[in-house]
């Protein structure tokens, strides 16, 4: 198989472990193939089902569950992949246990290159639980970005307040505040707390790296939150609005294979445009750019921030820093020149007519 083959295919099978996912319900073959780029046509139903066949195949041997179930139609057989159990169950970390992480890892020098991609790991099998996925690996303008541990000089202290039930107070962009914690919570390469803002009387989620200097803390059991306060009500599912800052609109085409997934997230309400193709552009309310850059990068070529030239710029950026920094592995990854010998370079210097 030649290598654009393989490519081709790859893309082929990674999108249809994508549409099952997103199927509520259980999918035809003529369905799939309308859905999945790359397959036959469905008027060859043998070659069809043969390449579809070879994919269900391939998901299965990787432990992928791939169900299938009677439908109605010609088709009779029909093929989804339950979420549930696809994706690994939530952790369900208690507050001691989350801080203990935090502290092992700062521990064992978390922020260096080791740390780092452990801390990404950990974080992603905790996807689901309050400590979903950032990206770790190397500190130069990763795809989504994970603050070093050590940077942090807020977190252990918010971690101690949660645990003695204490009320926090500390500069948030330049604005003093007050607060009652609630949870801290890791998405998307970030720490958030949670908290009940005391002057506003409103449910408030602050990014951990913009808080200037250190919390103060107070009494403990002087934090009291308002009766059914919801911490993961506060953090929402939109992770361009988990922290406080200057709303901006920003508008975002999706192809038809998110299109489905992105309008339940985000609501029909958001949708400016409805394509021909099942493509949607949506608008977003954004008050944390860096988060929506990586959620958008997330969807790799299927997502295009629109504008404004502010949040496209910070796409732009993104990508062009990730390349450069991909350029500078490469450059490093590649074998010095030889040197030429004693030998070599006698030979090079003697006339042509002794040679």
């Amino acid at each position: 198989m030649a290598p654009m083959e393989r490519l081709d295919r790859l893309e082929r099978v990674t999108d249809l472990l994508l549409v099952l996912l997103d199927a509520p319900q259980p999918l035809s073959l003529r369905e799939i193939a309308d859905r999945v780029p790359g397959y036959p046509d469905p008027s060859n139903h043998d070659a069809l089902r043969q390449a579809f066949e070879r994919d269900k195949r391939l998901l299965r041997d990787e432990g992928v569950p791939v169900e299938s179930a009677r439908i109605d139609g010609p088709d009779q057989v029909g093929y989804r992949i339950d979420p549930d159990r696809y994706f690994l169950p939530e952790l369900e970390l208690t507050l001691e246990e989350q801080a203990a992480l935090n502290l092992a890892v700062a521990g064992v020098h978390g922020a260096e290159a080791t740390g780092r991609s452990a801390l990404s790991k950990l974080g992603a099998l905790a996807a689901r639980a309050g400590l979903d996925v950032g990206s770790g690996g190397e500190p130069v303008a990763p795809l989504v970005a994970l603050p070093m541990v050590d940077e942090l000089a807020s977190l252990p202290v918010l971690h101690a307040a949660l645990a003695s039930s204490s009320m926090v107070g500390f500069v948030y962009r330049g604005e003093q505040r007050r607060v009652d914690p609630a949870s801290l919570r890791f998405r998307r390469g970030r720490w958030y707390l949670l908290a009940h803002d005391r002057d506003r009387d409103e449910p408030r989620t602050f990014r951990v790296d913009r808080i200037s200097g250190l919390p103060e803390v107070g009494p403990p059991g002087s934090s009291s939150l308002p009766p059914g306060f919801d911490p993961a009500g506060t953090l929402g599912t939109q992770p361009w609005r988990y922290a406080e800052g200057e709303e901006l609109a920003v508008d975002v085409a999706v192809d038809a294979l998110f299109a489905g997934s992105v309008v339940r997230d985000v609501g029909a309400e958001a949708v400016t445009e409805r394509g021909a193709d099942g493509s949607v552009t949506v608008r977003l309310a954004v008050t944390d750019l860096d988060a929506l850059v990586s959620w958008v990068l997330g969807f790799l070529d299927h997502a295009e921030v629109l504008g404004p030239p502010r949040a496209r710029g910070a796409v732009v950026a993104r990508l062009e820093a990730a390349a450069a920094h991909l350029d500078h592995l490469a450059d490093a990854a590649r074998p010095a020149p030889r040197l030429a010998t004693a030998a070599e370079r006698s030979a090079a210097e003697r006339p042509v007519a002794q040679r």
